[in-house]
């Protein structure tokens, strides 16, 4: 199974398909959903699976999320999974429907709002930037800055200023 180890790698892949549904795909998503970084991601990279081919040509979206999962983490690669890229294995079947269901996973809301947007990009006519644009978002969640996790601190999500003694969140 191919994986994408580094950034650079992943935007060389990226800079090989001249497809930019997955760059309208995010502009969307940063524009609905500007404080969730891995969705923004998702959407980016949602069709990756037809740049990585297997040794028989064939292209899944379970390939393309395992690809993906080592560099930029459980999260982004499960909105890939359960997207469905169309044309894809599971493209909108009934194993992703009732995974991403009312309930079934935390993200289910995320995932359909991530369908939505795929389905928008395909009829939209934006400027959506350029790929480069999106290096920054990648170098970060790549690091593990940008993953989604427990608020440490809802008004300052890095935490108190440094050589603050201002505990971090409200606790002592």
């Amino acid at each position: 199974m191919p994986y994408v180890t580094s950034v650079l790698e992943l935007m060389e892949l990226l800079h090989g398909g001249p497809d930019d549904r997955g760059l309208r795909t995010a502009a969307l998503l940063r524009r609905s959903h500007p404080f969730d970084k891995e969705l923004q991601l998702a959407g980016l990279l949602h069709d990756i699976g037809r740049l990585l081919r297997l040794s028989d040509g064939t292209v899944t979206v379970g390939v393309a999320a395992e690809a993906i999962r080592p560099l930029l983490g459980e999260r982004v690669a499960r909105l890939v999974r359960l997207s469905g890229a169309p044309g894809e294995e599971g493209a909108s079947g009934a194993r992703h429907d009732a995974e991403a269901g009312a309930g079934a996973d935390p993200d289910s809301e995320a995932v359909a709002t991530l369908r939505h947007a795929r389905d928008s990009a395909a009829a939209a006519d934006l400027d959506a930037g350029v790929l480069e644009d999106w290096r920054p978002l990648l170098d970060l969640v790549a690091s593990g800055a940008g993953r989604v996790g427990p608020a440490r601190n809802a008004l300052d999500p890095l935490g108190g200023p440094r050589g603050s003694r201002r505990p971090v969140g409200g606790r002592p």
